[in-house]
């Protein structure tokens, strides 16, 4: 199964932190926010040891931003700006 790092952000949005993790999906995915800035962990390093787990300290300022973006966007109704005459 594949994890979108946006649904995993939104998956720990109410977690308690320190959030350990040891799925590999887990951790590359945190891996990609914590590039984008929208958390702060503590990872392994790339290509290190399998079993090799993380530990994410906290959803920062930017990426609790992106997750209110994400929902206002969904808040739209598709068919805003589409005429029906």
């Amino acid at each position: 199964m594949k994890v979108v790092p946006l649904n995993f952000l939104r998956r720990i949005e109410h977690a308690s932190f320190p959030l350990a993790i040891s799925e590999e999906a887990d951790i590359q995915c945190a891996a990609v926010l914590a590039a984008a800035e929208l958390i702060e962990a503590g990872l392994p390093d790339p290509g290190s040891s399998m079993g090799a787990g993380g530990v994410i300290l906290r959803i920062t300022p930017m990426g609790r931003a992106e997750l209110k973006r994400v929902d206002e966007h969904r808040a739209i109704p598709a068919d805003v700006g589409s005429s029906s005459a």
